[in-house]
């Protein structure tokens, strides 16, 4: 079988089968770390916090930690504050002409930036791990604790913050000597960790009466529809082509060549649904401390509810414009092509180039953002039509857009190791195309 010889043909590379070795014993260990809790925290009073994170906001939270959130592990925080605060870092980018001249210093710039990405999450960490206390006092009962006072908090506070740089220290070995992009697959592994799990709670729900083993059938076979879905939307791109003018060096000929540039569909990635989330879930907190009952709060802080994702819908095609805008720079990209002698067939450089790189990308934004939307909301959907919350979440959204990026692009660089030694790839027709970002532009 082909499957089984792609197999022995990535053990026989020596380099390869080291760097997934290497990724499998990491991956092995940051899994244990989510059984650790918190010292001074009984283990076996966690009912409380584990309902709590069954469905809705902190069921996702708790999917991106992979159950160390519902586990008062000290992985509890997960990696998300450093992706918020590379996101952060990001945006001031675009904002601040210091940051922009970091990016353009080459390696150089990219140590600095990755330095105050990590102060930034330390001071995230130390403002959200206290609040996750908080958050522990009001869901456990008092003998869950064993442990009191300021040394309690304290220490946990210390643990928190050294747990999530633990992590975030484990993905960037992922990165240099493993394969695929480490913080992507630590946040694809705590997805995937959990889908057994709700895979067999679903089934059960079925076989006991609602709808039987066809209903069953029927989910498997839309999970799989919305996965090749969700895959054409990764992987779709707008080919512009462009002709170099041709140059003649002695008796060599140079340029002449016609190539194209790829510009995606869903350039902006996950962070528009990552944008839309954060802004949602400010109903949910002032609900949380103000004990309102309004119509508007009520209305949304439920996840599943209409309101709720219609905004979610409309804020996300916003966000993917906005993101595409400050990503995507046609002044830019018709320099650049300028500079090397590049030109789109029938189109004028300079001026026209950028309009018509500015028309294409409106164009393909709109359909990829509705797809996007559709996506993000998908899980709702799938409640409402009968598939328990804990399944649902598998039916879209972020976790179902990281899951799908971070295999191509795992897969992706295993096929470049095996082509590089002339080994066939891992298809028998055409080569797997990764998203060619990182989840820092997850």
């Amino acid at each position: 079988m082909r499957f089984i010889q792609t197999i022995k043909n990535i053990f026989k590379i020596e380099d390869l089968r080291a760097r997934l070795i290497y990724t499998l014993a990491i991956i092995t260990l940051y899994r244990l770390g989510k059984y650790i809790t918190l010292p001074g925290i009984d283990p076996s009073q966690l009912a409380g916090l584990k309902n709590q994170t069954s469905s809705g906001i902190m069921g996702l939270l708790d999917m991106f930690s992979g159950g160390a959130f519902s586990q008062a592990s000290i992985f509890a925080l997960g990696i998300m504050p450093y992706i918020s605060a590379s996101i952060v870092v990001q945006l001031l980018g675009i904002v601040f002409p210091y940051f922009q001249k970091l990016q353009k210093e080459g390696e150089s710039g990219r140590r600095k930036m990755n330095q105050y990405t990590r102060y930034l999450t330390v001071g995230i960490l130390i403002l959200q791990a206290p609040t996750y206390l908080v958050n522990l006092s009001a869901q456990l009962p008092a003998t869950a604790f064993v442990l009191e006072g300021w040394f309690f908090k304290f220490s946990s506070v210390v643990i928190l913050t050294a747990g999530t740089m633990f992590v975030m220290w484990l993905g960037e070995r992922i990165t240099d000597k493993g394969i695929g992009n480490g913080i992507s697959l630590i946040i694809m592994i705590g997805i995937v960790a959990r889908m057994p799990a709700n895979f067999v709670f679903e089934a059960g729900a079925r076989m006991n009466g609602a709808g039987g083993p066809i209903a069953l059938i029927v989910e498997i076979v839309i999970l799989f529809v919305v996965i090749l879905g969700t895959i054409m939307l990764v992987q779709g791109t707008r080919r512009v082509p462009v002709q170099y003018a041709r140059r003649i060096v002695g008796n060599k000929q140079y340029g002449g060549v016609r190539q194209y540039i790829p510009l995606k569909v869903n350039a902006a990635g996950v962070m528009p649904i990552i944008f839309a989330q954060a802004i949602m879930m400010l109903p949910i907190i002032i609900a949380g401390y103000s004990n309102s009952s309004s119509g508007f709060v009520v209305a949304f802080s439920n996840m599943y509810g209409f309101w709720y994702n219609l905004v979610t819908g409309i804020l996300i095609i916003l966000f993917t414009y906005f993101y595409t805008a400050i990503t995507i720079n046609p002044v830019q990209m018709a320099e650049d092509m300028k500079k090397n002698g590049g030109f789109i067939p029938g189109i004028k450089p300079g001026r026209k180039t950028v309009e018509f790189f500015d028309t294409i990308m409106s164009r393909i934004t709109l359909p990829g953002s509705v797809f996007l939307a559709i996506i993000a909301i998908l899980p709702a959907i799938a409640v409402k039509a009968g598939i328990t919350p804990q399944f649902a979440q598998f039916y879209g959204g972020t976790s179902l857009l990281i899951l799908v990026g971070v295999v191509l692009d795992t897969l992706q660089q295993i096929e470049s190791h095996l082509l590089m030694r002339h080994y066939d790839g891992l298809m028998k027709s055409g080569r797997v195309k990764g998203r060619s970002g990182a989840v820092t532009s997850i």
